[in-house]
């Protein structure tokens, strides 16, 4: 051990990773522990059959940091995109498609005023979605200031949205709340169109067009410094592996297939972890990239926290609904009305916000939708080392696939399954002949396979009141946790969910400048 002691970070997700090379980076002894047999989490690629790889949940890259892509020199650990700034391909079952590359509609049948609407409602978006951009980076501010220095960090943001000029600031302040449907009514009228952006408010979470806060969902998909998603180069786990290699260049040791089963304490402070196999490892600070649920109820659990904090803990949303679909295809899929050459891009199956607001209403009483979102890739079109010469992989999210289905999964996965493939097949005719092998992750598979407790990818509802100095609870919201020597980077923490790094990087900061609990 140094001087400073060992620290252990539970958990090599992209977060923990992060945290755990920035730790490295500053000295720190650092041991991460991952229960699966790759680093990565959720953000992995992986052979569903021979010769197929595919992303296993995430498949889209668009959050994350470029302050940690160069901090931490990914370029020099491999880390690569196939292709950058994809155009989202709105699918049509009458025909032509609507093209969105970036700020403008490249192509489809659009209204003329929704075609001279469309790049103002965008740049003004993404400069709403800056103030929230601006924050990630930041640890949040504290709810009860105990010195005037704790005032600065709640100052900032009220200058980041002043700095938006009174009528932007204004505007941002209302519809920040909304529901994404009733900015598109005020902005939109063609329905291929408010479709497409009511997927990007929705996806991955437990909201629908209706819902308040779908508005703030959708500012904070457009928050990163990329304004259009990407895909990395070897799928999603090439990045994870980069962030491997550079906590390894950096002298952090991260041991697989070593699952946490709780943390040790001793004195009233956490010194250390057992594994499942009954392996003790002592530590001066331990850091979590499990949820919240996960990190504080089970592997502390609750007794050794106050009363209030485990009801305010209990309480939060982290109820997944997003399901993913793998499939390794023994040949490209035609799409009605899609070119070629857009094959490659992100395609979705949203034919209007009231689809949907319908999509959604099946989760509300614990089923899954028969007429789901989906957002699709075809990968191998631009990284064709994923999939054998002329074969290929499909990844797609499904959304709504709620964790808690009446019917219990186990029995109506195949079903799902079938429904999915239905929907697909009337937007690419013949995809069910091309199928070599299928892949469903519902959300309780992804707690099984990956650990995320409740199946949501976010770790927890990305909502105003889940969000900053919430997030995930408050008492909780700087990264060091009620008990002494434990501390969170995970997506439960602020910035929240997606590929970006940031908890990760923020907790490590926390951790070495010894924020106060």
């Amino acid at each position: 051990m140094t001087e400073a002691g060992r620290t252990v970070v539970i958990g090599a997700g992209h977060n923990g990773l992060v945290c755990a090379a920035y730790l490295a980076k500053a000295g720190r002894d650092v041991l991460v522990l991952e229960a699966g047999h790759q680093v990565g989490g959720a953000a992995v690629t992986r052979e569903l059959v021979r010769g197929f790889k595919v992303p296993a949940v995430a498949h889209l890259l668009q959050l994350l940091d470029p302050a940690i892509e160069n901090e931490l020199g990914l370029a020099g650990h491999g880390f690569a995109l196939a292709k950058s700034a994809l155009k989202t391909v709105a699918l049509s079952e009458a025909g032509e498609p609507l093209v969105l590359d970036g700020n403008r509609i490249a192509s489809g049948i659009v209204s003329a005023a929704d075609r001279a609407a469309y790049p103002d409602f965008i740049d003004r978006m993404r400069r709403y979605a800056t103030v929230l951009g601006r924050q990630h980076g930041r640890i949040p501010p504290r709810l009860a200031w105990q010195r005037w220095q704790d005032a600065i960090p709640a100052g900032r943001i009220a200058l980041d949205i002043r700095r938006l000029g009174r009528e932007d600031m204004r505007e941002f302040l209302r519809i920040v709340t909304m529901p994404i449907h009733d900015l598109l009514e005020e902005s939109f009228e063609t329905p291929l169109l408010k479709g497409a952006i009511a997927l990007d408010a929705i996806l991955g979470t437990k909201l629908g067009p209706r819902s308040g806060n779908s508005v703030f969902t959708y500012l904070h998909r457009l928050s990163g410094a990329s304004p259009s998603p990407s895909l990395p180069k070897g799928g999603m786990g090439a990045l994870s592996e980069a962030l491997a290699a550079a906590a390894r260049a950096a002298g952090a040791e991260i041991r697989l297939s070593a699952p946490v089963a709780s943390l040790v304490l001793a004195d009233g402070r956490v010194s250390g972890v057992r594994l499942e196999n009954g392996e003790e490892i002592a530590a001066v600070t331990v850091v979590s990239n499990a949820d919240p649920k996960t990190t504080l109820g089970t592997l502390l659990g609750a007794r050794h926290l106050e009363a209030e904090f485990a009801r305010r803990l209990n309480h939060t949303r982290a109820i997944g609904t997003a399901a993913k679909l793998n499939l390794a295809l023994g040949a490209l899929p035609q799409f009605r009305g899609v070119d070629a050459q857009l094959l490659g891009e992100r395609l979705v199956i949203a034919p209007d916000a009231g689809y949907v607001d319908e999509a959604f209403n099946p989760a509300k009483y614990r089923d899954y939708s028969r007429a789901p979102v989906i957002e699709i890739t075809l990968p191998a079109v631009s990284d064709p080392e994923l999939a054998p010469a002329g074969k290929h992989v499909l990844s797609a999210i499904v959304q709504y696939a709620p964790y808690d289905l009446a019917a219990g999964w186990d029995t109506e996965r195949d079903a799902f399954r079938d429904c999915v493939l239905a929907v697909l097949e009337r937007y690419a005719p013949g995809l069910r002949k091309l199928i070599v092998a299928a892949e469903v992750l519902t959300p309780v598979d992804l707690e099984r396979q990956f650990r995320i407790g409740g199946g949501h990818w976010h770790h927890g509802e990305l909502t105003l009141d889940q969000f900053m100095m919430l997030r995930p609870v408050p008492g909780a919201a700087q990264y060091a946790m009620p008990v002494a020597g434990l501390y969170m980077c995970g997506a439960g923490c602020h910035p929240g969910g997606g590929v970006m790094g940031d908890a990760g990087r923020n907790a490590a900061r926390a951790i070495l400048e010894g924020a106060p609990r």
